[in-house]
């Protein structure tokens, strides 16, 4: 049975992962076209170039990890040593050079590539500590629950906080201010990820330190690189999950980096000025974003107990099916239907909360899956090619972004045309639906149900045992 404080400290790890990773979905995008400078069409090549690199990158990480052995264990020791250099990257992909455009993209090419693999580099190995901690299947789930739990929490966070830290620093002065070589503004948004930077490099440190790696693999001696990527290739499990996890991600990545165009050019938040709460002033694309983690958070509460009444298959399939119907829906509404507007971001958060930490138990299961069938277990590799899958949906689902605003003629901080207004409502509607409904048929296929793991995981102890008696 494992500690509260491990469960929390291992949901420290994805609390600071996604704060970044939200700030990138939701900002990131409008942050290079409005305030850095860059066209969308720019910004889009960019981002598939850079997503779909990384994401080859991804599996050279968690083959290096698998093959890395210290006193602290193969993945933990990943965690201390970056923590801090993806802070400081991530600081330096939000700030704005005095360069010319040609060297602004150059610049926003090298730093945003060096976020994504520092990302992947410590990452990875977290997740894959998943498979490490425990060999139950049932804490499996709850770290999973905590892990999802917490990094909705962080995201929750860093959407509510950023932009009025990015107004604290310098976004409510004249533009024509200048910090150094930056403009008010371009400051404010610098310095607002300098505050939650570091703030998650304190929260990896956490991580580190509360938890413990004990899952040990049947077979200790090291296998060839070549066997490992030859089991994965044969583990048709998770050619599943691959294939689920690009689509939900292509339908998360789109919603939330269109979310911010949808507020400042189809709603016209600036009509509303400031909300303030508890005296803070929040925009109303924030807030939205906000309420979206949250309810995240109840997605991923809910998570557990419906998938073990009925599977994980099972509530998978729904949430997505459920998705779907509301994403269409979303697109009929005016700008003036705030209330529908929320209400339909709130369930359409709770659907996409609940299936994360059903996925990411989903592959823990298939390393044990591979264990079994092979007498190999690749732990590293298996969770680094999902996180490569999540890569993938990411750098679709911004490309498509950036290319299809430029597509609509959308023109940065000015009047938006008719086609450019639909397609930016497009962006939170029927393009997520087409990515829920292709996550939808490709979970249908999903084959380890849970009486297949339970069979699986009694298999495998059973060869643990005969393994120590061995020796």
């Amino acid at each position: 049975m494992l500690k509260l404080s491990e469960k929390i400290g291992y949901g420290f790890g994805d609390m600071s992962s996604s704060m970044f990773w939200k700030i990138f979905g939701a900002y990131l995008m409008i942050f290079y076209t409005d305030v850095f400078g860059l066209s969308a069409a720019v910004v889009g090549t960019m981002f598939a170039i850079t997503r779909i690199w990384d994401s080859f990158f991804d599996p050279v990480v968690g083959i290096a990890s698998d093959r890395t052995d210290t006193r602290w264990g193969k993945f933990r020791p990943y965690l201390l040593y970056l923590a801090l250099p993806f802070a400081a990257i991530g600081m330096l992909t939000f700030m704005t050079p005095p360069f010319g455009n040609t060297g602004k993209i150059v610049y926003a090419f090298i730093t945003y590539t060096l976020m994504m693999m520092v990302y992947s580099a410590i990452n990875v190995p977290y997740a894959s500590m998943l498979g490490v901690i425990s060999p139950n299947p049932s804490d499996r789930n709850t770290l999973a629950t905590y892990r999802m739990m917490f990094a909705y929490i962080g995201s929750f966070i860093a959407l509510l906080l950023f932009m009025p830290l990015v107004n604290f620093f310098g976004g409510d002065l004249p533009s024509a201010s200048m910090h150094g070589w930056m403009t008010a503004p371009q400051f404010g948004w610098f310095m607002a990820v300098v505050v939650i930077g570091l703030f998650c490099s304190v929260l990896f440190f956490g991580c580190f330190s509360l938890t413990r790696e004990r899952v040990k693999p049947v077979n200790e001696s090291k296998t060839p690189l070549k066997t490992d990527i030859k089991d994965l290739l044969h583990n048709s499990p998770w050619w599943i999950l691959l294939g689920a996890g690009v689509a939900s991600l292509v339908f998360n990545s789109v919603r939330d980096g269109a979310t911010v165009y949808y507020f400042k050019y189809f709603i016209d938040e600036t009509a509303f000025g400031n909300i303030k709460f508890i005296g803070i002033p929040f925009v109303l694309s924030g807030l939205y974003l906000a309420v979206g983690q949250v309810a995240n958070i109840v997605g991923v509460i809910i998570a557990a107990p419906i998938s073990n009444k009925i599977g994980k298959r099972h509530t998978f399939m729904a949430a997505m099916a459920i998705a779907s119907v509301l994403s269409v829906v979303f697109y009929f509404f005016d700008k003036d239907q705030l209330i529908l507007i929320f209400v339909f971001q709130i369930f359409i958060s709770i659907c996409a909360g609940s299936i994360f930490p059903l996925l990411w138990s989903m592959y823990a299961d298939c390393a044990d899956y591979s264990e079994l069938k092979t007498g190999n277990r690749a732990t590293g590799l298996i969770f680094s090619s999902s996180s490569m899958s999540q890569k993938f949906g990411w750098a679709i689902g911004t490309a498509v972004t950036g290319w299809m605003l430029a597509a609509f003629g959308f023109v940065a901080n000015g009047a938006q045309n008719p086609e450019t207004i639909n397609g930016i409502k497009m962006f939170l509607s029927i393009l997520p639906a087409i990515g829920t409904v292709l996550s939808f048929v490709c979970i249908a296929f999903y084959p380890l149900s849970e009486k297949r793991m339970k069979n699986i995981t009694k298999e495998l102890e059973n060869k643990r045992e005969k393994s120590k008696y061995s020796e």
